[in-house]
């Protein structure tokens, strides 16, 4: 029986072995690259470093432009994480525990932003933050990067404060609570792992996000890591060492925080299958 269920399961592990290798093959080379020169990888693009180049990552890490742009980068991800978490965290608790007139249209309406792609909107939405002051200002990424990530995250909060028994809620009434009340001190934190969830996929968004932030910042001051990236391999176009030392620098607070943030993720992806 057992050597059968391993046959059986022969190929999906087939599978996550071949997509597991796509995934960390790309950033392996990267990481060995930067640690040779521009010349020896020109000779040696895929075997070890002959001499460990230390010095790519060094220089890199010791550069306060490049630590301003992970201070930017950071200050706009949990901007936007607050902002869209705790505005999508009271809609969808709108949406999921109260009965009103309209609500499922303009729950489609929210659904809807999905589709939007942000290229159609650039033009605008650069138009309305110049006349509101907002271009060269943190706040003009982090409020439209907020703003398209409602959909995704009141969706997936919906989904999980539907799952909340509703007797639950009649026992806090019966106690005195109010409708706050039972948001604040019930539901919230029985949805932690669905708050954690999105909270991940807010941090990454913005973390990767370069049309946005390009569109608004024109000052250096307010450049973000992906910006920064594109300046550095603009600058260090023959230099390829020294730009995939760049390129993995930039990539190591992300992979950091997701290896962390793992746990939760998957947790509150699956939280609303599990329960009921």
């Amino acid at each position: 029986m057992t050597a059968r269920s391993g046959r059986k399961n022969l190929p999906t592990h087939v599978i996550l072995v071949v997509v597991g290798a796509v995934m960390v093959v790309p950033l392996l080379y990267a990481v060995l690259s930067g640690f040779k020169s521009t010349d020896e990888l020109s000779r040696n693009p895929v075997g070890l470093p002959e001499s460990w180049v230390a010095g790519n990552y060094t220089d890199i890490l010791g550069s306060a432009d490049f630590w301003r742009l992970i201070g930017n980068s950071t200050l706009i991800a949990v901007g936007t994480t607050v902002l869209v978490v705790a505005v999508s965290a009271l809609s969808a608790f709108s949406f999921a525990r109260f009965a009103f007139r309209g609500r499922e249209g303009l729950f489609t309406l929210f659904t809807m932003g999905l589709m939007f792609p942000f290229a159609v909107a650039a033009l605008p939405l650069f138009l309305l933050l110049r006349s509101m002051g907002l271009l060269d200002n943190p706040l003009g990424v982090i409020l439209p990067q907020a703003a398209f990530g409602l959909p995704m995250t009141i969706i997936i909060l919906r989904g999980f404060f539907r799952e909340i028994p509703g007797e639950l809620e009649e026992a806090a009434t019966l106690d005195g609570c109010s409708s706050f009340g039972f948001f604040w001190r019930v539901l919230l934190p029985m949805a932690r792992p669905a708050l954690g969830t999105v909270s991940v996929l807010a941090v990454v968004t913005s973390w990767n996000n370069f049309f946005l932030p390009l569109l608004v910042f024109t000052d250096s001051t307010w450049w973000t890591i992906p910006i920064g990236v594109q300046q550095f391999q603009g600058q260090y176009s023959a230099d390829y060492a020294r730009v995939f030392a760049y390129l993995v620098l930039a990539m190591v607070p992300a992979l950091a925080f997701y290896s962390v943030a793992e746990r939760q993720l998957v947790g509150g992806l699956t939280a609303g299958a599990t329960k009921g």
